[in-house]
């Protein structure tokens, strides 16, 4: 579960440095690639979240 949860904030961080460095040299497909992977760990962190509520 930890693993998961680890994995979600890794993808989110991954993305936003993605992100960053997409919009510093002016690449847009760099900058919507680090969105997207932001998202995908929101959604990832938001599934392990709900699981915690329904496990007590």
């Amino acid at each position: 579960m930890a693993k998961k949860k680890s994995r979600a904030k890794m993808e989110q961080a991954k993305g936003k440095v993605k992100e960053a460095a997409g919009r510093t040299v002016g690449n847009e497909r760099l900058e919507a690639e680090g969105r997207a992977e932001q998202a995908k760990g929101d959604a990832r962190q938001a599934k392990e979240k709900a699981k915690d509520v329904f496990r007590h």
